[in-house]
Formats: C-alpha cells, sequence, structure tokens
C-alpha cells in the first residue's frame, strides 16, 4: 500500500521552500505518485493544508478505491475552468504549475482561471521526490524486472535464423502479459546484424540470419512501474572482432557498476564507462549517456551522463547500459537496472550477461 500522504507531506516541504500556497499538477505519473491515480485524465492540487483531486465520469468509481485526497471532484470537460477548480485555488496567491509538462493552450486556460500573477513555473519538483523510490515502489519495480528476466529465458528459445525481428518482438509483448505484466514499457527494440548499429532500432521484417548479433532491448508495465533491460546475443558463432567488441562493452559496464554508490557523481559513473570503451579505440561509437532514472516512467530524472550534476542517493533506482555500435557492422549493448543502497548497489536483473551462442 503506497503511503501518498507521506508523499503530499515532502511536496508541502517544498512548497514552503518556494513560498508557494499551491501546487497543481496534470502530468500522469506525478498524479499517480500524489494519489494513485491510474486513469487518463487528473489533476491534483496540493495545499498548505489540504489535497485535491478532480477528474471525469469516466473515473467515478474507480476513484472510490484508488485516490488518496482529502477531498475529490467529478467534473466533466476542462477541469482547469471547473468551479472546483477556481473554488480551490481562490485564496491561494502563489500557485506552482510544472512548465515541463503543460501545452501552451493548457497554459492559456490556467491563467484565465487563476490569473497570471499568481502562477509560478517549476521545474521537476515531483520528479526530484519521485528519484527516491520507497520500500513499496522497489518491491514492485523488483516484480517488474523478475517478469522481464523471465521472457527473456523464455525468447532465447525463439530466437534462430529466418525469423523476423518482429516476431521475435511480439512473442516479448505476448510474455509479458502471460508473465503478469500490464503492457511492454516501450516499443520493444530487436536489433539483428547491421541493424544492430542502431541504438533504437525498433523491431522490423528483417530476418534474423546465422553468425550476426541480436540486440534486444525491453521491459514491462508491472502496477505502473517499468522495467528495463538490454542483452545482445549471438546467433551462430561471432568473429574476433565481435567478441571482443562484447567484451570490452561488458568490463565498461562493470567498471560503472564498481563506481557507482552513494554519494557518488552521475557524471563520473559515465565517465568510468567512457573512458574504458575509448581506451580501446571505440569512444566514437558510444554516443548516448550511460543510463537514467527508472519508476512511473521508463525514462525518469536522474541522468547518468556528462550533462548530470547529481549525485547519487539511497533509493536511487537507475539503468546502467553501455554500448558500442559500429555502423554497417553491428552493435552490442548490454543493461540492467540498479538500486544505490549504502549497503552497497543491487544489481535487479538477474539475466546472464556472458556472451550466449545460440
Amino acid at each position: 500500500m503506497m503511503n501518498h500522504q507521506y508523499r503530499i507531506q515532502r511536496l508541502r516541504s517544498e512548497l514552503e521552500k518556494k513560498n508557494l500556497d499551491a501546487f497543481i499538477t496534470g502530468h500522469l505519473p506525478n498524479v499517480r505518485y500524489l494519489t494513485g491515480f491510474s486513469g487518463s485524465h487528473g489533476l491534483s492540487i496540493v495545499t498548505g493544508s489540504k489535497s485535491f483531486f478532480l477528474t471525469d465520469f469516466r473515473y467515478k468509481e474507480q476513484v472510490r478505491t484508488q485516490v488518496t485526497a482529502d477531498k475529490t471532484f467529478i467534473r466533466g470537460g476542462n477541469l482547469v475552468e471547473s468551479d472546483a477548480f477556481r473554488t480551490i485555488v481562490a485564496s491561494s496567491k502563489r500557485i506552482g504549475f510544472e512548465q515541463r509538462h503543460l501545452t501552451v493552450s493548457e497554459y492559456f486556460a490556467l491563467t484565465k482561471a487563476v490569473g497570471k500573477k499568481k502562477l509560478v513555473a517549476v521545474e521537476g519538483m515531483v520528479e526530484r521526490l519521485r528519484s527516491i523510490k520507497d520500500a513499496d515502489e522497489i518491491k514492485i519495480i523488483k516484480r517488474a524486472v523478475e517478469i522481464t528476466d523471465k521472457v527473456f529465458q523464455k525468447i532465447l528459445g525463439k530466437i534462430r535464423p529466418g525469423i523476423s525481428e518482429l516476431d521475435i518482438s511480439a512473442e516479448i509483448s505476448f510474455l509479458h502479459k502471460k508473465f503478469g505484466a500490464e503492457n511492454d514499457a516501450f516499443d520493444t527494440i530487436v536489433a539483428s546484424g547491421k541493424r544492430g548499429a542502431l541504438p533504437h532500432g525498433s523491431a522490423s521484417l528483417k530476418k534474423i540470419q546465422k553468425n550476426e548479433f541480436v540486440t534486444l532491448d525491453f521491459g514491462c508495465i508491472y502496477n505502473g512501474y517499468h522495467s528495463d533491460m538490454t542483452r545482445t546475443v549471438c546467433v551462430g558463432r561471432p568473429t574476433s572482432k565481435m567478441k571482443k567488441v562484447y567484451s570490452i562493452v561488458l568490463d565498461a559496464q562493470h567498471k560503472a557498476l564498481e563506481y557507482i554508490s552513494v554519494s557518488a557523481s552521475s557524471k563520473k559513473a559515465d565517465t568510468v564507462a567512457r573512458n574504458h570503451i575509448a581506451a580501446h579505440g571505440f569512444g566514437k561509437y558510444f554516443g548516448h549517456s550511460l543510463g537514467h532514472g527508472v519508476g512511473l516512467e521508463i525514462h525518469e530524472d536522474l541522468r547518468l551522463s556528462q550533462q548530470s550534476k547529481e549525485i547519487l542517493a539511497e533509493g536511487n533506482v537507475v539503468t546502467v547500459e553501455p554500448g558500442i555500435y559500429l555502423p554497417g557492422q553491428f552493435g552490442v549493448r548490454i543493461e540492467d537496472v540498479v538500486l544505490v543502497r549504502h549497503k552497497g548497489l543491487e544489481i535487479l536483473s538477474s539475466s546472464p550477461k556472458d556472451l550466449i551462442l545460440l
């Protein structure tokens, strides 16, 4: 059972720091984090003493069993334009809104409802709270990762010459749901042979050939939370270059995992893996960041990248996914979801990482 009241209290502490009387969010992952609501249309408002939730008739019954709020309202149309919304914020002088998630039209509707002078743009307020996972969230994420690990073991038996990438992708989606997931976490990546050089090579009609790498990047959603894992396997016999590149990527991930801990620099984590790959002459072929936060969204705040200034903390859940992508040849990526703890890093993914030959 999620402790939404505790989360709201943490948010109120942030409101006090910024001298805000109220906070509004319609960004669904943030709404779910604060209220428990899993529907597609809702608005959460938190003031210094009360929490409110607004949605429409479709979710009237769902609200009764799912939402944590001091008061809920069922209204039609644009929730910001409702009388209930205007009443809630009427006495607030400074109202925080999420500039990252508001469209221009939504902003205009908001200014019309409350007056432009009252609005204060905030950036990542709830996302920063979400970057530290509590015990309930960790338990759910672990279950999501377990499902994806189980799917990987099953999918290995399906990968063979002549089968298409789309066939493998479809099988992964089927197995995720068969094992209890709500859905895929994102469009499954199945990239074989030369297509492996595409970091986000979504599954295609290409048929897998003998003696080539197949990169599988996939995850599921379980109770709203995401898993994310990448493994690169070989169908047949790899060349000496393929084995060399695979070994470099695996060693780069090991070095990053050894570095990651409480109080470690997220930028340095990226640097550790990047320097190892560069030292072997493949630096220009690792073009993305080392990792990202995972939770109610597949890509969350706290990035392991050269642009990051963040420090890792107890409860952070992030991916660690170095890769090398050689245009016209092949690609290799290895990714795990890890939990940062004071007692040491916990790798949540359990699927083997030594090169698997099929």
